[in-house]
């Protein structure tokens, strides 16, 4: 088949790599449109930059409407449509126009975790496991009818870029599959059934922002979700930092029970601070317009110029 590959983040990369090397042609790659980067740099578009590396044909229109996909023949002579993490709602009259439609590529077992942040909001969760599904785009977000999933447990280590690497992989492998299975004529539609559906929001820095009042196996979710964007910070010594290694204290019966933020034991390297339930062994933070450093050397700096307090 003719396929249009759609995709922005670095999930869609294997996918873009797969259906390059698969018996299908990829005619066109659309992927967002260059941004400033730092000191006026422009960003890396790590899409365009693999599709270029493939020797495939780049389009980066600010917003793909009805309009700008007929302004392409090579776009209105596709088969389909292959979505993965493109970021845009895609209008109908586009999905309509190719033979097969769109097919999305999405890193959960929908309908769970529709939406922007699937993998964060897996973690975030607490989920046992997630998984990729391969599904029929209609005009609902993440919500047409299924034509490939298959799920993988989440390791109790997981971490948002961990966790995407393993289910960008799983989900190149799939798309392949199911568009064998549509040019063949024997794919099967499962429709999602909308009661069972959640979504994860677009997260924003607001999403980071902790407290103690949780328990440390929450935070432990955050920290892993939520690194390297966007990013966690709690309060210490009256100041808030950015948490950057840490795990909950697996000495927990061991450890008294103290007020919520309470700095207990001490290591050279670590300090255990109580929270809602558990504590919470810090490891390495980052101070505001500081480099990181141990939180251990962060105190005795705090005590030091302020006479800090114990309590985070």
């Amino acid at each position: 088949m003719r396929v249009v590959f759609a995709g922005s983040a670095e999930f869609s990369i294997p996918v873009l790599r797969a259906l390059a090397g698969s018996g299908h042609e990829v005619v066109e790659v659309l992927t967002a449109p260059d941004r400033d980067g730092s000191r006026g740099a422009a960003a890396p578009r790590p899409v365009k930059a693999e599709a270029l590396a493939l020797g495939l044909p780049v389009e980066q229109p600010p917003r793909l409407t009805e309009d700008c996909w007929r302004d392409s023949a090579s776009r209105r002579e596709s088969d389909v449509l292959v979505v993965a993490a493109y970021g845009q709602l895609l209008p109908l009259a586009v999905l309509d126009s190719m033979p097969q439609g769109g097919v999305g590529v999405h890193p959960s077992l929908l309908p769970r975790h529709r939406g922007a942040s699937p993998v964060a909001a897996a973690i975030l969760a607490g989920d046992s496991r997630t998984g990729v599904t391969v599904f029929r785009m209609d005009q609902r977000m993440d919500a047409g009818p299924i034509l490939a999933q298959q799920a993988i447990p989440i390791p109790g280590s997981a971490t948002t870029p961990s966790l995407t690497s393993r289910l960008a992989q799983l989900g190149a492998q799939l798309v392949v599959e199911a568009l064998d299975r549509l040019e063949g004529g024997d794919a099967s539609d499962i429709p999602q059934l909308d009661s069972g559906a959640t979504y994860s929001h677009r997260l924003g820095r607001q999403d980071g922002n902790l407290d103690w009042s949780q328990t440390a196996a929450a935070i432990d979710r955050s920290l892993r979700a939520l690194t390297p964007w966007p990013g966690v910070t709690v309060p210490l010594a009256g100041v808030r930092v950015k948490l950057l290694r840490g795990a909950p204290d697996q000495r927990a019966d061991e450890v008294p029970v103290r007020e919520l933020g309470e700095i207990g034991e001490r290591g050279q390297d670590w300090i255990l601070v109580q929270t809602a339930v558990g504590a919470f062994r810090v490891e390495l933070i980052q101070p505001l317009g500081r480099p990181p450093m141990t939180p251990a050397a962060f105190l005795r700096g705090r005590q030091r110029t302020s006479g800090g307090r114990r309590r985070g």
